[in-house]
């Protein structure tokens, strides 16, 4: 197969590019990481510049409902402006835990407040012994992400 520019990378079937030559794949997938981290800087610059021009307007809209955060919709000439300003909220999971034992020690259902969720750190686990581990195992739930790959070409590893 003869090496396509970076252009004709998109043209080319998945089935196509994998059986490319693996300097073909590097070149593609630089030439796609190149695109998307252009891609995002622009996106990032247009949202600042949408953001300078509608941030006072929408933040007084908001305060004018009487609200911090939440949905506002104003117009700008033909276009209706929609600002989200989203509200995340954190916990600070000690103190959660000492007001569960106080809620708890009142005899009151700590359950009817507070949702837990329970963690464990996947590097302890590991370092249990197996007579604990075989007790958790089967509360434990392994999924597998999307395999990522990283291609260098090993002329240039050899130079850096």
């Amino acid at each position: 197969m003869n090496s396509p520019l970076p252009a004709q990378f998109a043209a080319l079937s998945a089935s196509q590019l994998s059986a490319a030559a693996p300097d073909v794949l590097q070149k593609a997938l630089i030439a796609a990481m190149t695109e998307v981290t252009r891609a995002k800087k622009q996106l990032e610059h247009i949202e600042n510049a949408i953001d300078l021009r509608y941030a006072q307007q929408a933040k007084a809209l908001r305060l004018a409902q009487g609200k911090d955060t939440g949905v506002v919709h104003f117009d700008d000439g033909d276009v209706r402006v929609t600002a989200d300003l989203p509200k995340k909220v954190e916990w600070d999971q000690k103190k959660l835990s000492e007001l569960i034992a106080r809620i708890a020690a009142a005899g009151d259902n700590p359950a009817e407040f507070i949702e837990t969720s329970y963690r464990v750190s996947e590097t302890k686990y590991q370092a249990w012994q197996e007579s604990l581990r075989s007790q958790f195992a089967p509360a434990r739930t392994v999924k597998v992400g999307k395999a990522t790959y990283r291609l260098a070409l090993l002329s240039e590893l050899s130079s850096c």
